[in-house]
């Protein structure tokens, strides 16, 4: 249809009046917030019938006033719909035809970091088959931010224009319907329910409704199922902390933003490129202007992002305090920043994100609210049968324990996740944490909480022990690798409250896994500690002493300061056969690497004897292997090999990966003795393979070293210094120095030779190159050129 002809229309009036402003049509539907498409269907004729509240935002954005504005009102058609009342002059003989409807806040600030979620729910909007969508996430997480994000570029979908209703006031869920009755400027009519005059408004329009803030109103759930089915081209977008559970309904999980990645340095363009990054220096840089991300602060604008777990509304709250805090200060009073009142605009819930979560937890049962709060306790994640053993205590059987933790997760206080080993795997974001265990701690439930997350960890650490020593190795060391944070919570837990001979059983128990993945300094910090408390039995002792040891010597330590033979005698009688031999295998290795052959001979043949009684193969083999070290020192190369061969096949058999480790290094060891490098090469490369597989970076260093020291023997100094300078990166990773396992070795003179044949500024080079390497890197090149 042309433009209307008839000049003193309602619509030529306001195509004049629009343009003596100046303004475009879209100028226009900007400012009154309706939609481009509707402000030309009014001017063109095809719209006659607007609603008055349609009329009213024209003129506000119009800016008339006086006599000017009267008249605008009076050339506007007077409508005949059931919720108006109707008078001669408003009948026509033409149906009305409603003008689109848009009701939307206008946000303060840009959305940022959310380019991927617009696009996607954008997407589902356009499908005819996403009639009611639902937004659902913690509190804080920015749903509303990202519907009104998402709506603003979907407006002109809905001929009938978009509308929002904030639901947050609402404490009864049956004002929900008459709460949107009046968002859309509607008016009550005698003899007529609301629900019959919203839905006969609603009928067959193409329109956009948004919900805001629907988790505590749910009851209300089923009116939203009655309008959608009443309204065969209504679209509902909800914002809500749990999903409706209607049907039709697509649920669409609000996750906070991405993170600086933290396994790679928190340099300027790592940082920058996270989406929480770029929402805390936006936000911090309207704080403080001098603010801007610099090499100087990118550590501790990651620092900050990993706290809060990118969760939006907790990174701005932290962004506003900089302009009074540095970063350093910000980063050590977190808690205090984000209890502090955030922007007086925002809603009173969201001023502090302890008022954020008080909202939240308040909507939860008596029973999923003790767990909840039992919950805090696990650092890192969880399982499932941890919340059975930790959550089912005082008013929560553990039977309940799996419905309850569901609902947790409905609410968006708890997080699942897929997980190659368990399926799916619970955490809390750390801020949700923490404020639990505030409330875990006014309820004097800690120690009890903690006691349970001590036991069930320690329980979990009997089951695991014996499966690191056998095939099952690398399966085991991922799991207690995924709930590294928990042992630590558990251990630290034990220590404080004098319960010093659990966090030893525990530690001893899983042992060779602190071994392969540490950190080892810690371990022996944690074993010195529970050595210097409260009187422990003489078997804890013995086996705290045992552990202190074996991290000392792997991180490269002086001569034991232990009595091996009490140790191992200790153990033995105590029923830890196999213990007994891993003291005496421990100080046979350390006199290999002293020199001191005639204590290696001694303790390597007792441990060898104890491991066959016991029936160990992995163990057996190690000592078979160590023990060959003693020839290979004298140059009895070929009697070595005996041993490291025996050692193979019994490791070959046992199936486990660091025995594997043990004898196929020292077959390399022999063969390079023997100057046949070819098959040095060949020897190291599996051990790297069988390191890399269990992460254990010290032995992944040692098969780089005897790979750098084979190259430079046959020619390439430029493979040995890449090498060399890996290994280094490897060992400074978990801050640990090169350590031969043997008196008789030879790093420093290869190291010397390279240099000598590259010169320093190109060995230098090479050096850093192979430092610069990333570990999968590392292991790409070292085996793959060795293969090729």
């Amino acid at each position: 249809m042309g433009l209307e002809t008839d000049k003193n229309s309602f619509g030529m009036i306001l195509r004049r009046l629009r343009e003596a402003a100046g303004l475009s049509q879209g100028d226009l539907a900007s400012r009154s917030g309706l939609t481009g498409n509707g402000i030309g269907a009014i001017e063109r004729g095809e719209r006659r019938h607007p609603y008055p509240h349609t009329v009213r935002a024209l003129a506000d954005a119009l800016k008339l006033s006086g006599g000017e504005r009267d008249a605008f009102f009076a050339s506007a058609p007077r409508r005949t719909s059931p919720s108006y009342e109707a008078t001669p002059a408003a009948v026509s003989e033409e149906p009305a035809v409603d003008l689109p409807t848009t009701t939307l806040p206008v946000p303060p600030t840009p959305l940022v970091g959310r380019e991927r979620e617009v696009a996607a729910a954008r997407s589902l909007l356009e499908r005819d088959m996403t009639r009611l969508l639902t937004f659902t996430g913690p509190g804080g997480v920015g749903k509303t931010r990202l519907a009104l994000e998402v709506v603003d570029g979907a407006k002109d979908d809905f001929a009938d224009g978009v509308a929002f209703v904030a639901l947050t006031s609402l404490n009864d869920a049956s004002l929900v319907l008459s709460t949107t009755f009046r968002a859309l400027g509607l008016q009550e009519e005698a003899g007529r329910s609301v629900r019959e005059t919203l839905t006969e408004y609603l009928g067959g329009k193409r329109m956009l409704l948004v919900l805001d803030n629907f988790e505590h109103v749910m009851e209300a759930a089923t009116d939203v199922a009655e309008l959608l089915a009443a309204c065969p081209r209504l679209v509902v977008l909800v914002t809500s902390r749990a999903a409706l559970r209607i049907r039709g309904e697509r649920d669409y999980p609000v996750y906070p933003l991405a993170v600086p990645d933290p396994s790679r340095s928190p340099d300027v363009q790592t940082v920058a490129a996270s989406p929480a990054a770029r929402l805390f220096t936006s936000h911090a840089g309207q704080a403080n202007p001098s603010f801007g991300l610099s090499g100087n602060n990118a550590a501790s604008v990651a620092a900050i992002c990993w706290r809060l777990d990118g969760l939006p509304l907790a990174l701005e709250l932290a962004a506003a305090k900089s302009r009074f805090l540095g970063l350093t200060e910000l980063l050590s009073h977190l808690d205090l920043a984000l209890e502090a009142g955030g922007a007086r605009d925002l809603p009173e819930r969201q001023r502090t994100m302890h008022a954020t979560l008080d909202w939240s937890y308040d909507l939860l049962s008596d029973a999923e609210k003790s767990l909840f709060r039992r919950l805090s306790v696990f650092a890192g994640g969880f399982g499932l049968g941890a919340v059975e053993d930790v959550g089912g205590a005082g008013d929560v059987d553990a039977e309940d324990a799996l419905g309850l933790l569901g609902s947790l997760v409905e609410q968006s206080l708890v997080v699942a996740e897929p997980d190659a080993l368990e399926g799916i795997r619970y955490r809390m974001l750390e801020t949700i944490r923490q404020y639990a265990l505030e409330k875990l701690e006014q309820g004097g439930e800690v120690d009890n909480a903690r006691g349970r997350h001590a036991g069930y960890y320690l329980a979990l650490a009997e089951r695991v022990g014996r499966d690191l020593t056998g095939p099952r190795m690398v399966e085991w060391l991922d799991r207690m690798e995924a709930e590294r944070d928990n042992l630590r919570a558990a251990i630290s837990w034990a220590l404080s409250n004098e319960r010093e001979e659990l966090s030893v059983r525990m530690v001893y128990l899983l042992r060779r896994f602190f071994w392969s993945l540490g950190p080892h300094g810690e371990v022996r910090s944690w074993m010195e500690e529970a050595l210097a408390g409260s009187a422990m039995g003489t078997l804890a002792c013995a086996q705290a002493a045992y552990v202190s040891q074996l991290m000392r010597y792997r991180m490269g330590g002086g001569s034991l300061d232990w009595e091996p033979d009490d140790i191992a005698e200790i153990l033995r009688t105590s029923g830890h056969v196999e213990g007994a031999a891993d003291a005496l295998l421990l100080a046979g290795a350390e006199s290999l690497r002293t020199g001191d052959v005639e204590q290696a001979v001694k303790h390597l043949r007792e441990s060898h004897d104890l491991y066959e009684s016991a029936g160990d193969e992995q163990g057996s083999a190690q000592a078979l292997v160590f023990l060959g070290g003693i020839p290979l020192a004298g140059g009895e190369i070929g009697r070595a090999e005996e041993y490291f061969g025996r050692g193979l096949r019994l490791a070959r058999k046992s199936g486990n990966p660091l025995s594997m480790w043990v004898s196929l290094y020292h077959m390399g060891l022999a063969a390079q003795s023997k100057e046949e490098y070819g098959q040095a090469i060949r020897y190291y490369s599996e051990a790297l393979a069988f390191g890399r597989q269990t992460r254990d970076r010290p032995n992944v260093a040692l098969a780089l070293v005897g790979l750098a020291e084979c190259s430079v023997a046959q020619g390439e100094p430029t493979r040995a210094a890449r090498l060399f300078g890996a290994a280094d990166a490897v060992l400074l990773s978990v801050g640990i120095s090169f350590q031969p396992l043997h008196a008789s070795a030879s790093h420093e003179r290869h190291m010397d030779l390279t240099r000598q044949k590259l010169g320093q500024q190109a060995f230098d080079e090479a050096h850093a190159e192979g430092r610069g390497m990333t570990l999968d890197q590392t292991v790409e090149y070292a085996i793959g050129d060795a293969q090729s």
